[in-house]
């Protein structure tokens, strides 16, 4: 797996894991250049808090 950026999507409160989706939607749409290479969805939690996390791998194309 070879890339050149990674994007971190994060949220612990339960509105913005419900948000969380919708908001990788819309950054994915506003760089229809990249290529995602991978991506993983992780999941943690403590007494309190719930964090849910996307992070994708991608490549950035190259400057023109």
């Amino acid at each position: 797996m070879q890339y050149n950026a990674v994007k971190v999507f994060s949220a612990t409160k339960a509105k913005e894991r419900e948000e969380l989706g919708e908001l990788v939607t819309r950054w994915l749409s506003a760089n229809p250049g990249i290529e995602i290479v991978d991506h993983k969805v992780m999941q943690s939690s403590d007494n309190e808090y719930h964090c849910l996390t996307v992070i994708i791998f991608y490549n950035k194309p190259a400057a023109v």
